[in-house]
């Protein structure tokens, strides 16, 4: 059996232990999955704090809805739409688009690579500063389209369910999204760092 086969097979077997009550497959499922919502959530939200909340809120929207996601094959999906939704409902209650926000020093340290001398360290940091800021600054509907492909690696076609367009718009949005993304980084790789 393929690793990806036997992730389904132990997927499947997490979700119908949920579905019948059992909280350590919750807890595990939780555990499984926990980063990824968090990192939906902050990206759209763009604060570390509220990012914690609305994952947990997340969680709660899964528990009580798990029942309506009946195959494993759709589980990601599944839950990535309840994140998006959870996260724009998050937004319109505060009334606006998050501002931008730089990345935090404990956001900075989770993403080092192990292994690298402090000066590749210090290369990688600022490569993620860079690409963080930029990504933190294109239009809301870019970033969503580059969380979704490139950050989630949703396919393509599922990435057209869930925002409720035809495949070659997303092709379209994402090929901008990337190219605004580029010009951003460019831009800002031009100007000092006034971060702190």
């Amino acid at each position: 059996m393929t690793s990806d086969a036997q992730e389904r097979a132990d997927l499947a077997e997490i979700l119908g232990r949920c579905r019948y009550g059992d909280a350590l497959a919750w807890e595990a499922l939780v555990r499984q999955f926990q980063s990824r919502v968090y990192g939906i959530a902050f990206h759209y939200v763009g604060d570390a704090e509220d990012a914690r909340d609305l994952a947990q809120e997340i969680f709660v929207r899964v528990y009580r809805r798990l029942d309506s996601c009946a195959d494993e094959h759709m589980f990601l999906p599944w839950l990535v739409r309840i994140s998006r939704n959870a996260c724009i409902d998050f937004l319109r209650r505060r009334k606006g688009r998050p501002v931008a926000a730089e990345c935090s020093e404990e956001d900075l340290a989770r993403s080092r690579a192990p292994g690298l001398n402090p000066e590749e360290h210090c290369a990688a940091d600022f490569r993620s500063r860079l690409i963080y800021r930029a990504f933190r600054r294109l239009t809301a509907l870019n970033r969503e389209v580059i969380l979704l492909r490139e950050i989630l690696e949703l396919p393509l076609e599922q990435i057209a369910g869930l925002l409720s367009i035809p495949l070659g718009t997303v092709k379209s949005r994402i090929s901008r999204a990337r190219v605004e993304l580029a010009q951003r980084v460019t831009a800002l790789g031009l100007q000092p760092d006034d971060s702190g």
